[in-house]
């Protein structure tokens, strides 16, 4: 049986559709990303779970007993869910001990489950008297998830939860919550926008688009497998080409490529999308494989990614390592290693 059973789910504002037809299970002891651009729906997907808003229609159902559908309406405080917003939103006025106690009944605020808490959320018990605006962001957040522990709820959902921090605190908290959320066998769900986030800390990933689940799957397979060209773009970059499909092959204006079997969504002789991975496109000396000039080179620690513009008039992106990077106006050749997704 699955932790939360989502089914069926829509929900307008005013003439606006925001969901529609939303289907989702998520076992227990799992954490799902529900990735998306703004706009897109997750965050009232994840307010519909935690009770604080009503959907138009469909049900949930945690541990298969309905919280929310036709005739049955738990609230919120019922539905042993904890939630941690953007930025965590402690009270600023409490110390750690407050915030992480504070929606524990009176009798449970002892000294033992703080410690076990603060264990938990590996925060040493010397912060427990120390107030918000003493914490680093990191260590806020992970206040806000030991708070959302506390009453031992049986879905914990994150809200966008490390948007405020800096990229490498970002990293570093991700990581973070992911241990205390599996230490605690707490299922989890995560709504980021951040295709980074969401692939490095989640057991599956849902990728929502204008209000519906455009693919569900794990990590590897939703880079490997993406369902259409538009998921490929928005999960790991890729460079989109139109080409037409010839058997095994599709012509392009990188030349002739294989195809890879597992993302071919076409059939032969039809006009296709093909789709390359940044890490596929090869940057090489001038003269070999298909003559551009390096238009932009954005460093990333130890990779850069390269925008180019082949003779053709087509771009193309390329990852390559930070020390082998070109320089901007740099004349080079591009080459293409391994198979090419394709898609009609």
């Amino acid at each position: 049986m699955s932790r939360v059973k989502v089914s069926s789910i829509d929900r307008s504002f005013g003439t606006v559709e925001v969901l529609r037809g939303v289907d989702l299970e998520i076992a227990d002891g799992e954490l799902l990303a529900v990735l998306g651009p703004s706009g897109c729906g997750k965050t009232t997907l994840l307010r519909i779970i935690a009770g604080f808003l009503e959907p138009d229609a469909g049900s949930i159902a945690f541990d298969g007993e309905t919280v929310v559908g036709p005739g049955v309406s738990v609230p919120s405080r019922r539905r042993r869910v904890g939630y941690v917003p953007q930025e965590g939103a402690l009270f600023p006025h409490l110390d750690v001990r407050g915030n992480v106690l504070f929606g524990l009944p009176r009798k449970e605020r002892t000294d033992d489950r703080l410690a076990e808490l603060l264990e938990l959320a590996e925060l040493p018990t010397a912060l427990a008297s120390s107030y918000p605006h003493e914490l680093s962001g990191g260590q806020q957040q992970r206040v806000a998830l030991a708070r959302a522990l506390a009453p031992r709820p049986r879905v914990v959902l994150l809200d966008e939860p490390f948007s405020s921090l800096d990229a490498a605190l970002r990293v570093h908290a991700g990581r973070a919550v992911t241990r205390v959320l599996r230490a605690a066998g707490t299922t989890g769900v995560l709504v980021t926008h951040d295709q980074g986030e969401a692939l490095s800390l989640a057991d599956r990933v849902a990728v929502m688009r204008s209000g519906r689940i455009a693919q569900l799957a794990t990590p590897h397979d939703l880079y490997r497998r993406p369902v259409d060209a538009e998921i490929a773009s928005f999960v790991g970059g890729a460079t989109a080409l139109p080409g037409t499909l010839d058997g095994d092959v599709v012509r392009c204006a990188l030349g002739a490529l294989h195809v890879d079997r597992v993302r071919r969504a076409a059939v032969s002789g039809t006009e296709v999308t093909v789709v390359l991975r940044p890490e596929q496109v090869r940057v090489v000396a001038e003269g070999e494989g298909v003559a551009a000039v390096v238009d932009e080179v954005a460093f990333f620690g130890p990779f850069a990614t390269v925008r180019l513009t082949l003779d053709t008039g087509a771009d193309v992106t390329a990852r390559v390592e930070a020390g082998h990077a070109p320089l901007v106006g740099d004349r080079v050749g591009v080459t293409v290693a391994g198979e090419a997704g394709v898609y009609a």
